[in-house]
């Protein structure tokens, strides 16, 4: 069956395998699940992901963490959404949690965390908020 959006399957994912308190799971690949994997493991989010080519989309393999036995994210939720598209300029990017958690945004200069974005004094589509 296909998947409307993709990135909500990846967020759900991740909600579903750290409340199942597994180490890893995988998800069908694409860049921007990349990308985002890649700001989540920045961040420490995450402990790795690896990408295997196998098939025309490849997977995604990630690895979650955990602390003390309970996950590290706490809540992951998606912001914008295909019915509901939501932008922001750099004035008005989110603090997740008062700077706590992570707002990930897409900009014209690829996929970035809000810290970043406002460093580099761009906005774009909020993708989601991780704390």
């Amino acid at each position: 069956m296909p998947v409307t959006d993709p990135i909500a399957d990846f967020l759900t994912r991740i909600r579903n395998a750290s409340a199942a308190k597994h180490k890893t799971f995988d998800v069908p690949a694409s860049n921007i699940k990349v990308a985002i994997a890649e700001i989540l493991k920045d961040q420490g989010f995450i402990a790795d992901y690896s990408r295997k080519d196998d098939g025309p989309q490849g997977t995604l393999q990630v690895k979650l963490r955990y602390y003390y036995g309970q996950p590290v994210i706490r809540e992951i939720r998606r912001v914008s959404k295909p019915g509901r598209r939501v932008y922001a300029g750099v004035d008005n990017l989110p603090r997740v949690r008062n700077g706590l958690g992570v707002a990930i945004i897409s900009t014209p200069r690829g996929v970035m965390s809000d810290k970043q974005a406002r460093r580099e004094n761009v906005g774009g589509e909020i993708i989601c908020t991780i704390w």
